[in-house]
């Protein structure tokens, strides 16, 4: 079955592909350049037409010579549930489609769902009761529960039905103009929040040269993001965007200067990775202000020769560095939300850090006794 969790908790926006006509290029222009990447199409659909390798296809299935076109481990989309536990057999990930009429078929929905790895229903009333019982009677299963919508306005709605919501929605529409929400939903989407805490710095120093890492991704950051980059373990300092005034040179929103090639950075899923090992793919957290997190895919890695620049200090009672290039261009983020030059910077200023517990093998979380100085 599939594990609820396995997206780190993100809504998942299903685009229904079987309502667009083939001769609608421009939706399919849309789609294949947004970050929609879950369609689902039926078999002619799958045979037809060509998809970006970023899409998942969720294949509708009516008879038995459509699993001939699936391949083990992907998804097939059907009512048929004779049909769906063939797939099943054969390696597939199965989602069934269920539309509910009564309280009686609202009991059976559920009950038939808890076999499945994702369940999509809709309802015959515009209540949101029945979803509200079904996201009760799923909560502790594994069955990715989504909810069939025809506009963004009721995604959000469904999202927050009983403060849970459910785990996404098949989304049925093809107004340019909806797909284009869908779409910068799923560019900003949260991956969680962070706690931050205030640092205060009690050393800072020069301590000659090393190489330092430049990230450039493949999006835009704000002036009020950047990423956590640390020296050890326990946690990071909020190193800026690239996207504060510059005098010399233009600003590059996409770009992070964080640090010398050692340090650690916090990625998604509560892991962290070298400076070093990052590569173009590579996947990291974007971090604002508030701790509130989205995901940013990596586009290079640039390291160079710099004079670099030691900053401690203390958060949460935990002792905490970074190193950065020692440049007035550099900025760090402050405990109040002001960007700091990294050169101005003395004993006894405040920025903002991430503090957790320590100790990390290949990244991941681990309990164990580590010192790291």
């Amino acid at each position: 079955m599939t594990d609820k969790n396995e997206e780190t908790g993100l809504r998942q926006i299903w685009f229904d592909g079987r309502t667009v006509p083939p001769e609608r290029q421009d939706i399919w222009s849309l789609i294949n350049n947004s970050p929609i990447q879950k369609i689902v199409v039926n078999s002619e659909q799958r045979r037809s037409q060509r998809y970006p390798l970023k899409t998942e296809l969720i294949t509708e299935i009516t008879t038995q010579e459509d699993l001939s076109a699936v391949n083990s481990g992907e998804t097939v989309f059907s009512a048929d549930q004779s049909l769906l536990d063939l797939a099943r057999a054969r390696g597939c990930r199965t989602c069934i489609f269920i539309s509910v009429s009564g309280r009686e078929a609202l009991e059976q929905s559920w009950q038939d769902a808890l076999k499945y790895d994702y369940l999509v229903v809709d309802f015959d009333l515009p209540t949101n009761i029945p979803l509200e019982l079904i996201i009760a009677r799923l909560q502790d299963s594994n069955t990715v529960l989504l909810k069939q919508v025809t506009t963004f306005s009721e995604a959000e709605v469904v999202f927050g039905v009983l403060e849970k919501g459910s785990d996404g929605v098949l989304f049925t529409n093809t107004d340019i103009a909806e797909i284009m929400k869908v779409s910068t939903f799923l560019a900003g989407q949260d991956t969680g929040m962070v706690d931050l805490h205030p640092l205060t710095v009690s050393e800072i120093r020069n301590i000659g040269m090393g190489l330092r890492a430049c990230i450039d991704t493949t999006g835009i950051m704000g002036r009020d993001e950047g990423m956590l980059v640390g020296s050890t373990s326990q946690g990071g300092i909020f190193v800026c965007s690239e996207t504060h005034y510059l005098p010399y040179m233009n600003l590059r929103p996409f770009r992070v200067n964080a640090g010398a090639i050692h340090s650690y950075i916090w990625m998604p899923g509560n892991t962290a990775e070298y400076l070093s090992d990052l590569a173009a793919g590579s996947k990291v957290l974007c971090v604002d202000t508030e701790g509130r997190c989205r995901t940013l895919t990596v586009g290079r890695v640039k390291m160079e020769v710099r004079p670099l620049l030691l900053i401690k200090g203390t958060a949460a009672d935990k002792e905490l560095n970074v190193i950065v290039q020692d440049d007035w261009h550099i900025r760090v983020m402050g405990a109040d939300g002001t960007p700091v030059n990294a050169s101005l910077i003395r004993p006894g200023d405040r920025l903002l850090a991430y503090v957790c517990e320590p100790g990390r093998h290949v990244g991941i979380k681990v309990s164990e006794t580590i010192i790291e100085k």
